[in-house]
């Protein structure tokens, strides 16, 4: 098959999976992933590295009903129909509490592991999906830029693709840097079209003459992709490595469908426990969009973000490496004050932040957003987001936050992490 055929029919298959085949992105599959663990003396190093897992809920959550200001009358004003009762909010301290199915964070609340930096944003906001999270994953709101924060950091230091990997479909724009990207592993295996058969992808993955760079990378990318199917099955049948602590696997939601951020969860606890040198995962549940009939999806969404949460964190606790591992959730934009007629919320501004783990200084930081002093029907940031990244980057990665915050910004640091 030569090069343009080969082109045209990874376009036209579907194939996805196992690897990263994006502009730019770095290959690595499941063996290569697990493969850097396997010195003993490396894995108990990367045991004792601290690491960061980064959680996006794509779509925009609604803010005011995940941390929910159950003293305000203003907010029972705005939204009759989605406002909760007092009685039934998980309180926090005698303003803010959580929605009510989320008593999994509740519990780590009460152990103070998770941290809720309130009112978090930038000036200016922007209501689209697209480019507000642009702006949270290059940390840079002052216009386009064309790295993300994550990967700048893997520029900075000269890293390994293995040192940022992604469980998401694709490859982010918060692991890519200008002169080093992370890694995209798939936790769902190799699904093949119709028709289309392992031969045929082992012929894709054949190296050709005069290739293009590119086209050299995407047939190496197809070449891995039988290999990590098996590699993904093994993984899920053992839990880890030869020599890694084996826990049992995050189940699925009581609704009883499988909830697909506890898998990426799992797949990290796996690389975690095994001595993996991966210091950043990226992971994420989308369908924030809450438009219309917000409050059944929207509980159910936080339910299962509550569960594969509190599920992880209560694994990371009984090992010492995951006794060293951050989260931090965040969306691209809290939801508007008012509710609309379809009750449900429109596109709006800041939100909070969750920052969890064994290693975090529980409780509430910075200030809620007022509720009557709005701009245009929206909440005022009271937090830059580019100070809970900027701590982060200090305290997880031990980098310099104001080498890889854009826009020249000094983030201004939290006491979000306890000190070893």
């Amino acid at each position: 098959m030569d090069a343009v055929t080969r082109r045209r029919f990874l376009l036209a298959s579907g194939v996805a999976g196992g690897a990263a085949i994006v502009a730019g992105a770095a290959q690595l599959d499941l063996a290569g992933l697990f493969g850097t663990a396997s010195d003993a003396a490396s894995r108990e190093d990367h045991r004792k590295t601290r690491k960061l897992v980064i959680v996006t809920l794509y779509g925009g959550n609604d803010g005011l009903n995940t941390v929910v200001p159950y003293a305000s009358s203003a907010y029972y004003a705005a939204r009759p129909e989605l406002a909760y009762e007092p009685d039934r909010v998980l309180g926090l301290d005698d303003s803010l509490g959580l929605n009510p199915v989320m008593k999994g964070l509740s519990q780590l609340w009460s152990q103070q592991q998770l941290a809720v930096v309130l009112g978090a944003g930038y000036a200016k906001p922007d209501r689209s999906h697209f480019r507000s999270m642009d702006i949270w994953q290059s940390a840079s709101p002052s216009g386009p830029a064309n790295s993300g924060w994550v990967g700048r950091w893997l520029d900075g230091t000269n890293a390994a693709p293995e040192a940022a990997v992604s469980f998401e479909p694709m490859l982010p724009p918060l692991l890519a840097g200008e002169t080093r990207t992370g890694a995209c592993v798939s936790i769902g295996g190799l699904k093949l079209p119709a028709g289309v058969t392992p031969n045929m992808v082992e012929v894709l993955g054949r190296s050709e003459p005069h290739e293009s760079e590119m086209q050299a990378r995407a047939a190496d990318s197809y070449a891995n992709l039988i290999k990590i199917d098996q590699l993904i099955r093994d993984a899920t049948a053992t839990g880890a490595p030869s020599g890694a602590a084996v826990q049992p696997d995050i189940p699925a939601t009581s609704t009883g469908g499988a909830n697909v951020l506890s898998e990426q969860l799992s797949r990290v606890a796996q690389c975690v426990e095994a001595g993996v040198p991966t210091r950043v995962y990226s992971v994420s549940l989308g369908g924030f969009d809450t438009h219309a009939a917000e409050r059944v999806g929207h509980e159910l969404l936080l339910g299962q973000l509550d569960q594969a949460l509190a599920s992880f964190v209560g694994r990371l606790t009984r090992t010492e490496a995951g006794q060293r591992v951050t989260v931090v959730v965040y969306s691209e934009f809290g939801r508007r004050v008012r509710a609309n007629a379809s009750d449900g919320t429109d596109h709006g501004t800041a939100g909070p932040v969750f920052v969890l783990g064994p290693k975090v200084a529980g409780g509430l930081y910075g200030e809620q957003p007022s509720l009557t002093d709005l701009d245009d029907g929206d909440l005022k940031a009271t937090t830059d987001f580019r100070d809970v990244i900027g701590t982060l980057l200090a305290s997880v990665l031990e980098a310099d936050p104001a080498r890889y915050v854009g826009g020249g910004y000094k983030p201004k640091m939290l006491p979000l992490l306890v000190r070893d």
